[in-house]
């Protein structure tokens, strides 16, 4: 059994072929003509078959030399490759993000940012998955995600956080509905309406009850559900009045939908959390920096 052909071997065969000669081959590589004859007189030796004919001053290939050096372009357009999306990673071309992000902001929000990040990107590629804040901060911590967007507080070990920002809730009323005539609604005059709204087993229906509570008054809940997005069709449906953060849905596209600020201050804290003890992905900082801009946007 012959031994395998070395890269040395391959590199020397491949510049003859590419400029026609051994003399341009000797400086393509920049070394000697009598390097170049032996490196091939050793490849044909190995080979066992002659890649090379002299015609006068001229060498010519032989059909096995072209059959040889076609395989070979294959594989040099793949190295061609390899190095053109390494370089591309490192400019922020190429590459996969992986996004988790809780339903609340997954409707316009994160979706409006993930646009503005591709758009300049258009090698890179993303996926997205919307899941509890909980959940989000075990996945990024054990780097199954880049990147994950919460609703604060979250504790996890394995995660870095970056405060994103703060967004206030209002109230969120059927197009129609007798409130909308009003400036601002208060607690006491929603405690008689139907009202939608968030789980009971997030941070802030825990701040709306105690809203409630400090208005002397108990809500009428007639449906309760986890995502804000489907508290916002509920809305629009007629179901009843939510209290919606004005950063989970968009306005512009809800015309059954009025909003109006509350009199008491029900606010939620969202943040970016990255693994932590590992690289930070560019494309994740990069993601961040779009996804902030998109928030400060929408909080104007």
């Amino acid at each position: 059994m012959r031994s395998p052909l070395n890269l040395r071997q391959i590199e020397t065969f491949r510049a003859v072929m590419v400029c026609g000669s051994i003399i341009g081959a000797a400086k393509l590589m920049n070394v000697t003509q009598p390097g170049v004859s032996r490196t091939i007189g050793m490849l044909e030796k190995r080979l066992g078959y002659a890649l090379f004919q002299r015609r006068g001053r001229r060498i010519v290939p032989t059909p096995e030399a072209e059959a040889l050096y076609r395989e070979i372009e294959k594989s040099y357009r793949s190295i061609e490759t390899i190095s053109r999306v390494a370089l591309d990673i490192g400019l922020q071309r190429a590459g996969a993000l992986r996004i988790a992000v809780l339903p609340a902001l997954s409707q316009w929000l994160v979706p409006r940012a993930i646009s503005r990040f591709l758009a300049t990107r258009p090698e890179v590629t993303a996926f997205v998955q919307s899941l509890p804040s909980v959940q989000i901060a075990e996945l990024v911590s054990t780097r199954q995600f880049d990147v994950g967007i919460v609703e604060m507080p979250v504790s996890r070990p394995g995660i870095d956080t970056e405060e994103l920002g703060e967004s206030l809730f209002n109230a969120a009323l059927p197009a129609g509905h007798k409130l909308t005539a009003q400036d601002r609604v208060s607690i006491s005059d929603l405690a008689r309406e139907r009202m939608v709204l968030l789980s009971q087993h997030s941070y802030v229906r825990y701040q709306i009850d105690d809203a409630f509570s400090a208005a002397g008054v108990a809500p009428t809940v007639v449906l309760e559900t986890a995502s804000a997005s489907i508290a916002w069709a509920l809305v629009a449906a007629g179901a009843g009045i939510s209290i919606i953060s004005e950063s989970t849905a968009d306005r512009d596209i809800s015309p059954d939908v009025v909003v109006r600020p509350l009199d008491t201050r029900i606010t939620c804290r969202y943040a970016v959390v990255f693994p932590q003890l590992t690289a930070r992905s560019s494309l994740a900082d990069a993601f961040a920096a779009d996804l902030r801009a998109e928030f400060q946007d929408a909080s104007r």
